[in-house]
């Protein structure tokens, strides 16, 4: 499968809101509120583009479907602004083809060129396995784990990640 990461647009959201509220309902791998309405998941996934440090972007197939989606953003503001964060969803049917690795790669590469000096994910839940071990196989590592600070569906109160990666 050919994938190209590109910048989204006002135009990718009707084909990002499908996955992200699937992904968010689940209430396995996310913090967001499973009640968001479309229109709050809209402003908060999608960044605006006169900001030069938010980026939202979309991994499309050759035929231009959306696959999956990503944005970043300066971790905190002020003395915490050198660090980067982002968020990614990828659509069911394109999960395990490698379109995470493609966003979080193209992330790592914008975090690099933007001039950020590390990455910082604030909540990478425990139990979310494919996330932690693509994320560690990116170089990230666990820099300690929030124990219960997660409430799964199934599981119950499971533990939450802050993971890192240093940039060159």
């Amino acid at each position: 499968m050919t994938v190209q990461i590109r910048e989204a647009t006002d135009e990718d959201w009707p084909a990002i809101w499908p996955f992200f509220h699937e992904i968010v309902v689940a209430r396995e791998t996310y913090t967001y509120d499973p009640h968001l309405t479309e229109d709050a998941a809209r402003e908060l996934w999608m960044s605006p583009s006169s900001s030069p440090l938010r980026r939202t972007t979309v991994a499309v197939d050759a035929d231009g479907t959306v696959l999956g989606s990503a944005n970043m953003y300066p971790n905190r503001p002020g003395p915490g602004a050198h660090v980067s964060s982002g968020s990614f969803m990828v659509d069911a049917r394109a999960r395990g083809k490698g379109v995470g690795r493609l966003l979080c790669a193209d992330m790592i590469e914008w975090s690099t060129r933007s001039g950020f000096r590390l990455i910082q994910f604030n909540a990478v839940v425990e139990t979310n396995k494919s996330a932690v071990h693509l994320w560690q196989a990116l170089g990230f590592r666990i820099a300690g784990t929030v124990p219960g600070a997660f409430d799964h569906p199934t599981l119950g109160y499971v533990g939450l990640h802050v993971m890192y990666r240093p940039l060159p």
